[in-house]
């Protein structure tokens, strides 16, 4: 049987299963506000003990880095990420499962051809782009200031 292309579209539409849209912006806006409230919950915790602003702030960060990690690595943040979407994608959260499940999926391959070889294979191109946008921008602004 020969399709043209307006034809398989059409047998495409058919066929695919929708998404429900509104549950699913619900899902990933309540992970991802209840991750933010839990830092905020943090930082307060934290500078309620007596620390100072900036370290309060970075204990924060590393606090969320540390819980998305372990339950990466226990399965844990793949079965909220099912239900959550993109609520899991605060950056710190996200950025930390997507080190880890990499590292996680290769330890049979061993710790240096596996863990240590494939450990950024997801976050690579982001520090790559990262540090090249932060590198750009840091002469751009250079630049305007030589001439400012």
């Amino acid at each position: 049987m020969h399709f043209d292309r307006r034809r398989y579209l059409e047998r495409v539409r058919e066929r695919e299963s929708r998404s429900p849209l509104l549950k699913n912006c619900l899902c990933a806006f309540s992970v991802g506000g209840g991750i933010c409230a839990l830092g905020q919950l943090l930082l307060s915790l934290y500078l309620y003990a007596g620390l100072s602003d900036r370290d309060a702030g970075t204990l924060v960060a590393v606090t969320l880095i540390f819980l998305s990690a372990v339950l990466t690595g226990i399965g844990v943040f793949d079965s909220i990420a099912r239900v959550a979407g993109a609520g899991t994608l605060v950056p710190v959260t996200g950025f930390a499962n997507a080190v880890v499940a990499p590292a996680v999926d290769c330890k049979s391959e061993g710790l240096v051809t596996g863990v240590g070889a494939k450990i950024f294979t997801v976050a690579g191109p982001v520090l790559l782009y990262a540090t090249l946008s932060g590198a750009l921008y840091g002469v751009i602004l250079y630049v305007v200031d030589l001439f400012s």
